[in-house]
C-alpha cells in the first residue's frame, strides 16, 4: 500500500531509477522538486528536455557536444595523432582535469560485458578502428578501467588494432600518490612493480 500520491510515487521512482540513487534518496529528491516554486521546477524539467534533445556524440570521437564535433576534436592545438580510449564521456572529464594529456579521445559508451549481453557491436568500436584506418594515428592509449571488463575491453581492441601497426599502450596502475605501502593489495603492488618508470 502507498502513503503517497500516484504522481509522486511516479516521480520517486524515476528518481530511484537512477545509478546511486537508492529509495531514500529517491524520497527526499522527489520532496525537494515539490518544495521548488513552480517556475523553479519547470526550469529544471525544461534543463532535462533541453539536454535529451540538444546533446548527441560527435561523429569524430564518440563524446558528447551540441555541435556536428565536439571541441577537443575541433581544436588545432591538440595532438589528433595520439588517441586516448575512454568508456564514458565522464573519463573524458577526469583525464582533462589533470591538464597533462593533449591528444584525442575516443569514447566506446561501455565496455565489452558477457554477464550483461554487452558486446563489441554494444559500443563504439568499429568507429575507433575506422578512424585508426583513416587518420594518421600514431598511438593509441586504451584507458578503461582496471577492472574484468575494462581489461578485457582493452586486451580485445588491442588485438583489433594490431594489423594497423599502430602503437598500442595502456595507463600504468600503481601506488596512488599519499597513500601507504602497508595499505595497498597485492595486484596493486605487483601493477606498481611492472609499471616502475626509470628516475
Amino acid at each position: 500500500m502507498s502513503f503517497f500520491p500516484a504522481s509522486l510515487e511516479n516521480l520517486i521512482d524515476k528518481f530511484a531509477a537512477l545509478p546511486g540513487i537508492g529509495r531514500k534518496s529517491a524520497q527526499r529528491l522527489a520532496f525537494h522538486v515539490l518544495s521548488l516554486p513552480e517556475a523553479e521546477a519547470l526550469s529544471f524539467a525544461d534543463a532535462i528536455t533541453e539536454a535529451k534533445r540538444s546533446v548527441h556524440t560527435c561523429r569524430i570521437c564518440q563524446n558528447l557536444t551540441e555541435g556536428e564535433i565536439c571541441s577537443i576534436c575541433a581544436s588545432d592545438r591538440r595532438d589528433h595523432s595520439t588517441i586516448c580510449v575512454v568508456s564514458e564521456p565522464r573519463d573524458v572529464l577526469s583525464i582533462e582535469r589533470g591538464h597533462e594529456y593533449n591528444g584525442s579521445y575516443h569514447v566506446l559508451h561501455g565496455v565489452l560485458s558477457p554477464m550483461s549481453h554487452v558486446g563489441p557491436e554494444d559500443i563504439r568500436i568499429k568507429e575507433l578502428l575506422h578512424r585508426v584506418a583513416e587518420e594518421d594515428v600514431s598511438e593509441v592509449i586504451m584507458a578503461t578501467n582496471p577492472d574484468t571488463e575494462g581489461e578485457a575491453t582493452a586486451m580485445y581492441i588491442s588485438r583489433l588494432l594490431k594489423p594497423f601497426q599502430v602503437r598500442v599502450t595502456r595507463l600504468a596502475y600503481g601506488i596512488p600518490v599519499g597513500s601507504n605501502l602497508e595499505f595497498a593489495d597485492d595486484a596493486t603492488l605487483n601493477r606498481a612493480i611492472e609499471g616502475r618508470t626509470e628516475m
